[in-house]
């Protein structure tokens, strides 16, 4: 279902999952005077835990999604790999932002890396192979070492593997699992960047400040903003994302994710129509965060000024951290220039993203090296009890 009026505060948002991103986003709105309903298949997730309003169901109830459906105003998602009927289900009783077509595009890769070659995006080049043959074509004809990776459901580097010099086509396939995939260059960079771009119901688009990412292990570490890369790579990165919100018809936030190539080369990675953990630092150093700014796309109303008011380190902590007991964070909040955000997850886990801080400071390289000196306290000293 469309419609082109804003749905005002007093209203009811819903969200099609009940993680953190949906927590932010449920909080923004309930600040703004919005009530809050959560669909999730898990009970007392971090958004329900702030919602007026849930419903606990798997994705296939499609009965459960209708009544969902009746408590809302307006619904938007808290990730992409919703299942199609679910969100078809929804947008056919009320507003879905972003909708259903635009989930079908980034919740798979095959279809996201076509979009972006129809539009002349510049992306890593690829092949997709679905048989042992056709991966050999494919690494006859791209440089090794190169990546494949599943077309649909991966994230934080799962659903992929390296193939180097040494690997025949036969083996790799057998031990991949024989599933269709997408065979990419890799990628020599000098960085990898993102930016969070809003699009509203009446097809304005705000870019927040590129953040530059570091990984460990393929999950985000820590986001630097503002990143240390030329302003013409700044500029370029938000030309680019804004572009693609365009293209894509995406009424809400849109995650572009650049690898900046170490010949030049800004290339895009990957995109998650969504708030995004690389755009986490707007809840502290933007004038108008990311999840502020999503409620107001998805709401129609007028998008907020997304400049930056400080530099900032943005530090996930990852489950990792429990393992010997809660975590010493009166220690970290020691240092004033510190905001803790927790997200109420029940069981820590490694590599699960549990919350995250930043370090705010008007020099970005003092930021940098508190946000080192501070992590690495969480890790060696024991909190209270431990």
């Amino acid at each position: 279902m469309s419609g082109s009026a804003p749905v005002l505060p007093g209203a009811t948002l819903g969200f099609l999952g009940g993680g953190q991103l949906g927590r932010m986003s449920a909080l923004a709105a309930r600040r703004m005077g919005y009530g809050v309903a959560v669909f999730d298949p898990a009970a007392d997730g971090p958004a329900s835990q702030v919602a007026d309003a849930e419903v606990v169901a798997p994705w296939s109830d499609l009965g459960a999604l209708e009544r969902f459906a009746e408590l809302a105003g307006v619904a938007t998602i808290e990730f992409e790999n919703i299942p199609a009927a679910a969100a078809e289900t929804v947008a056919a009783r009320i507003p879905l932002r972003p909708g259903p077509e635009v989930l079908r595009t980034c919740q798979n890769r095959e279809r996201e890396r076509g979009f972006l070659a129809s539009r002349g995006y510049p992306q890593p080049d690829f092949r997709i192979v679905a048989s042992a043959g056709e991966l050999a074509d494919a690494l006859a004809e791209l440089a090794r070492p190169c990546v494949l990776k599943t077309v649909e459901s991966g994230y934080d580097g799962k659903g992929q593997v390296k193939v180097g010099p040494g690997s025949g086509a036969g083996a790799v396939w057998q031990a991949w699992g024989g599933t269709r995939g997408i065979l990419e260059e890799w990628v020599a960079f000098e960085l990898e960047l993102s930016v969070v771009c809003a699009r509203g119901l009446d097809g304005r688009t705000m870019a927040f400040p590129a953040a530059e990412n570091l990984h460990t292990h393929h999950i985000l570490d820590l986001s630097i903003v503002p990143g240390r890369f030329d302003a013409a790579v700044e500029a370029e990165a938000r030309r680019l994302a804004e572009g693609i919100a365009n293209d894509l018809g995406v009424v809400g936030l849109i995650a572009v994710e650049f690898f900046l190539a170490t010949d030049g080369r800004l290339l895009v990675n990957e995109l998650a129509p969504r708030p995004h953990n690389s755009g986490h630092y707007t809840l502290d150093a933007a004038l108008t965060s990311q999840f502020e700014q999503h409620v107001r796309a998805v709401c129609g109303l007028p998008l907020g000024d997304p400049r930056l008011l400080s530099p900032v380190v943005m530090v996930n902590l990852l489950g990792d951290l429990w393992a010997g007991g809660e975590p010493d964070w009166a220690g970290l909040l020691g240092d004033p220039r510190v905001k803790l955000h927790l997200y109420g997850k029940r069981e820590a886990r490694p590599g699960r993203k549990m919350g995250h801080f930043c370090v705010l400071d008007p020099s970005l390289e003092s930021a940098l090296a508190a946000a080192g000196v501070l992590r690495a306290r969480l890790l060696e000293n024991p909190g209270p009890g431990r």
